[in-house]
């Protein structure tokens, strides 16, 4: 009598040195960095779709992303400035993060405000979500990575704010986590390094 045996689940068909060297080819590229060169919706949109395909602990998706193109990106740039002027104080104010604040969403063609939207019931810890969204983010970066693109994650006292979250219609009990800057590096893609892997871990075996 023939019976029918679940299948093995077939192995992703993708090569472990190419995912290898897109993950050490991703760089943090600043937007002073980048040129002027327009990035296509459909890649912007791929970038976002791959980054729901992170981790989430009970399937909170907790994610939430603001894009900011065009005209859109004065508005961000002229209320990170604001903001950063009316968070600080004398003493911590600085007049080059201004600056950078009022130039840097101009600089880059897409911004990405990154928002953590938290469970209605609270079942799931804070911490989890937040980890999911960083999650999210490396999906992001390597995704671009792999479209030519640089990244720049920017967590400022302003991207961070609760004005920040309050900007892109987050609750209160949510939280935005910084801008991510997209764009196509005006000169080589930059070097990387890292430290030896035996500074950094650690093995147990009984």
């Amino acid at each position: 009598m023939r019976t029918n045996r679940p299948r093995k689940p077939e192995r992703p068909n993708v090569h472990p040195e190419h995912v290898t060297d897109l993950i050490r080819r991703r760089r943090t590229i600043k937007p002073k960095c980048f040129s002027d060169q327009s990035i296509d919706d459909a890649i912007v949109n791929q970038i976002l779709e791959n980054a729901t395909w992170a981790p989430t602990h009970g399937m909170t998706q907790p994610w939430h992303f603001s894009v900011f193109v065009g005209s859109a990106r004065q508005r961000l740039a002229d209320f990170l400035a604001a903001t950063y002027k009316q968070i600080t104080t004398p003493e911590t104010f600085k007049p080059n993060k201004y600056e950078g604040m009022s130039r840097n969403a101009m600089l880059a063609p897409v911004v990405i405000v990154v928002g953590m939207k938290r469970q209605v019931s609270e079942k799931i810890a804070e911490l989890d979500e937040l980890l999911a969204v960083a999650c999210a983010v490396q999906n992001m970066h390597l995704t671009a990575t792999a479209f030519g693109l640089g990244g720049f994650w920017s967590t400022n006292v302003a991207a961070t704010s609760p004005a920040m979250a309050s900007f892109v219609g987050l609750s209160a009990k949510d939280r935005a986590l910084g801008l991510f800057y997209l764009g196509y590096p005006a000169s080589e893609w930059p070097a990387g390094n890292r430290d030896a892997m035996d500074q950094k871990v650690q093995w147990f075996d009984q």
